[in-house]
């Protein structure tokens, strides 16, 4: 296992973080088994945990704190605020109102006295950005937090984070959490750029492409069933019904760069993994296992470095700076959208 500085902190995290979205509810309810699944990335190395209060409504949170009890001092470990923690229309969102009550709820389930690093889970423009970050800047100040990212953010968003944090003084975001793979390659455009000049930390979430590059989707075979959470989410037509054409164009991207794989002696999913940490403004790219399996054929990725003929060949089959389907960028801006542009 390798490991990088998180940005400029001077804290150092391995180059793959264990992501447990898939913990608890549809996904892996089994908690003993997540717990194993722990224990086991971070006796490969791993020392980067990144969880969220949403995954599972705080069920992943709990398996992680139950995981960590006894090995908490070892863990870098981050965790997310802003989505919808309830009905109760203030139960989410990046007001001052929900930061302390949900920082508060995170520590409880998590088991532990911080936060490493927390992250704003999306863009929130009814919020400005002062407030969140004045909030943040107290968590620290209480020794709650010790550092404060974003997820899924534009460069303009980023540097607005940024200079709001110079101007008025507070504690400014240290990373960025962003969906970068080779079927996601549109963050090399200019938010990878930005988060290089401003000195930043970049983990990539779903390298895998949402399990488009797990080896399982080529011309040849029968499509397979996404995880039931993925069905449950409400987008499995617009990322996997193969009758959508953008998803007809990620078939034949996966299958090329599947036989890529082959042909250069690793699998499709260390290719994936390995092309996201070779990038020289990733920091750490993070895997989500929901078996142990999938954790033990993620894991070798760490260590490859890929040729310069296979990043040519790479670029050959997925442009540099496009996404087949924009939808899996995860975050459109919402100025952006049809009836915005109407007004």
């Amino acid at each position: 296992m390798q490991y990088r500085n998180l940005g400029d902190t001077g804290v150092q995290v391995s180059t793959l973080c264990l992501g447990t979205m898939m913990f608890g509810g549809v996904n892996n309810g089994d908690r003993d088994d997540c717990v194993r699944i722990i224990h086991t990335a971070l006796d490969s190395g791993i020392n980067f945990v990144d969880t969220a209060d949403v995954y599972s409504q705080g069920e992943s949170e709990e398996i992680v704190g139950q995981a960590l009890k006894g090995r908490r001092d070892d863990v870098v470990l981050a965790t997310k605020f802003q989505g919808a923690m309830g009905d109760e229309r203030n139960r989410r969102g990046a007001s001052r109102r929900w930061i302390v009550r949900s920082v508060e709820d995170s520590l409880r389930r998590l088991g532990t006295d911080h936060i490493d690093l927390y992250q704003l889970h999306r863009p929130n423009p009814d919020t400005n950005i002062e407030e969140t970050l004045g909030a943040l800047d107290d968590l620290v100040r209480q020794g709650k937090v010790l550092y404060v990212g974003h997820s899924a953010f534009q460069a303009s968003q980023i540097v607005e984070a940024q200079w709001a944090a110079r101007d008025r003084g507070t504690v400014r975001p240290v990373c960025e959490q962003l969906s970068y793979s080779l079927l996601v390659r549109l963050p090399e455009v200019d938010v990878l750029p930005t988060t290089l000049r401003h000195h930043m930390g970049v983990i990539c979430y779903s390298p895998l492409a949402g399990g488009w590059l797990s080896g399982k989707w080529r011309k040849d075979a029968e499509a397979p069933t996404p995880s039931a959470g993925r069905c449950a989410s409400g987008v499995f037509n617009r990322r996997y019904n193969l009758d959508e054409p953008a998803n007809a164009g990620k078939l034949e991207a996966a299958d090329a760069l599947a036989s890529l794989a082959e042909d250069n002696g690793m699998t499709l999913v260390e290719l994936a993994i390995a092309f996201v940490v070779n990038h020289p403004a990733v920091t750490s790219a993070i895997i989500g296992p929901r078996t142990m399996e999938q954790l033990t054929t993620q894991v070798p990725a760490a260590d490859l470095t890929l040729s310069a003929e296979v990043l040519d060949r790479i670029d050959e089959i997925v442009a540099p700076g496009t996404t087949p389907n924009p939808f899996d960028s995860a975050y459109v801006n919402p100025a952006l959208q049809p009836e915005a542009l109407r007004r």
